[in-house]
């Protein structure tokens, strides 16, 4: 049952270390959580006034809990968080809007906080579906309460061009245009203006953008706009259904390195991020000697522009530069060339697609998503651990946990919303919180809260029945 008294922990991602003082409150408006929040993001961090006292925004020079972490004391004249860097009182504040939401009274004790993992991601697939700037920006508002600190835009498929390359204005003219999405329904693209403003925007909270430009396969957009990219040279048709595997860039000819390099640079000089991510899945009209032979060819250039590569785990298939990051996504318990690329001192972001796959149905009767990897209710979402994963990849060897949404089925913001909620936050709590902290009762309890506080603000949810939600 849902927990009837507000506690210091009722908070979502669950923190490291929790010291409630039960016979300590602190009353807050959400106009002074505001002006905290807003002086977080200026840089300023003067203290704020409240009612009953004040929010005291501290940067200290101990960095015991490292650059995300920080420590919150909520007594009965006022509340203080302190942290080595801005992005560690950010994330503080994240957990006092939470503790505040509804009635506005803090739990009095004390908090201190860090991450489990420095990468803590979720994924919009922007080629089969569209989503504006300021949709983007919406989405990135609710994933920021739950401390997920990376925003990875799939920003090309087989069904969509969605940015913009100064030289190959046909990428977005016709890859962009009308009748591109699945079923068509999903047109637009980012100009390069579009991107710098959302990268700010990520940035600003604390969030890195991860662009992906997927190749050598999803790729018929591209090579609709360009037939010169194909291996005849001879125009193909458009392709606006969800099947995967038909298409590539050829490994052996040379506009097909010139075409990516200059793709890369451009994404390079946008990104201030570390990273770019290069696809590299489901590659099944390659051959497994062009697919090496491309990926020899494409792999170091990140590189070459200062960033790190990051790739679908089939690209542990060529030898990876120094720094290549592996995305894991199958639902598979063992692939052996992950492993080795672990064993090579390569990192892995785990993505499993039975467990983080947001596009998944929550159960048979879920109006929108897939099936494929099978259902995917909130429990299981919860329930594992990347450290057990996959064979050979340690805590060591893992940067994070992240949740893609494929948009093959969605058509609106409301249909993104129904999907992520209320499973993101079950991933974000793994990326987040010491292993021996999670426990899924307690998270059910806390995400029960987060009902009202969706229905208020008009975001879409499933009320998933493992969830004691309150009554409507």
């Amino acid at each position: 049952m849902r927990p009837q008294t507000k506690r210091l922990g009722d908070v979502i991602p669950a923190p490291a270390l929790v010291v409630p003082e039960p016979a300590v409150t602190f009353a807050i408006t959400p106009e002074a959580l505001a002006r905290a929040g807003a002086a977080v993001l200026s840089g300023a961090l003067v203290d704020v006034s409240a009612d009953s006292g004040e929010i005291r925004l501290e940067r200290s020079d101990a960095d015991a809990l490292g650059a995300e972490g920080y420590r919150l004391e909520i007594t009965a004249t006022g509340v203080t968080v302190r942290a080595a860097e801005r992005a560690g009182l950010f994330w503080g504040v994240q957990t006092l809007v939470q503790l505040g939401a509804g009635d506005g009274v803090l739990p009095g004790g004390v908090i201190e906080d860090r991450p489990r993992f420095a990468y803590r991601g979720a994924m919009l697939d922007l080629a089969r579906h569209f989503f504006t700037v300021d949709e983007i920006k919406a989405h990135l508002d609710l994933l920021i309460q739950f401390k997920i600190n990376h925003l990875h835009l799939h920003l090309t498929d087989d069904q969509g061009w969605r940015l913009e390359i100064p030289g190959w204005p046909r990428l977005t003219e016709i890859g962009g245009g009308p009748g591109t999405g699945c079923d068509g329904e999903g047109p637009g693209f980012l100009t390069l203006a579009d991107y710098a403003d959302v990268v700010a925007y990520a940035a600003e909270r604390f969030v890195t953008v991860v662009p992906e430009i997927d190749m050598p396969g999803h790729v018929n957009a591209a090579l609709v706009a360009y037939p010169e990219l194909t291996a005849d040279g001879q125009p193909v048709a458009p392709r606006t259904d969800a099947e995967v595997g038909y298409s590539s860039l050829v490994a052996g000819k040379e506009e097909t390195y010139a075409f990516v390099e200059t793709v890369l640079k451009t994404l390079a000089d946008a990104t201030p991020g570390p990273y770019l991510h290069l696809g590299g899945d489901e590659c099944l009209s390659t051959t497994a000697e062009d697919y090496r032979a491309f990926l020899a060819r494409v792999l170091p250039l990140p590189g070459k522009y200062g960033k790190r590569a990051i790739g679908w785990h089939e690209i542990a298939a060529a030898d990876l530069p120094e720094g290549t990051v592996v995305q894991y996504w199958r639902p598979e318990e063992q692939d052996a060339g992950v492993g080795a690329a672990v064993a090579a001192g390569r990192s892995v972001i785990m993505s499993p697609a039975d467990r983080t796959y947001l596009d998944m149905k929550y159960d048979a009767g879920t109006r929108l998503g897939l099936d494929w990897a099978g259902l995917v209710p909130v429990r299981r979402a919860y329930d594992w651990d990347p450290a057990e994963r996959l064979a050979g990849v340690t805590e060591e060897s893992l940067l994070g946990v992240a949740a893609p949404l494929w948009s093959e089925t969605l058509r609106s913001v409301a249909d993104v919303q129904y999907l992520t909620f209320p499973r993101l936050p079950a991933v974000a709590e793994i990326g987040w919180t010491p292993r021996a902290g999670r426990d899924w009762e307690s998270f059910r309890e806390r995400v029960a809260l987060f009902g009202p506080r969706w229905e208020a603000a008009g975001v879409s949810y499933f009320r998933a029945p493992e969830i004691d939600w309150p009554s409507a």
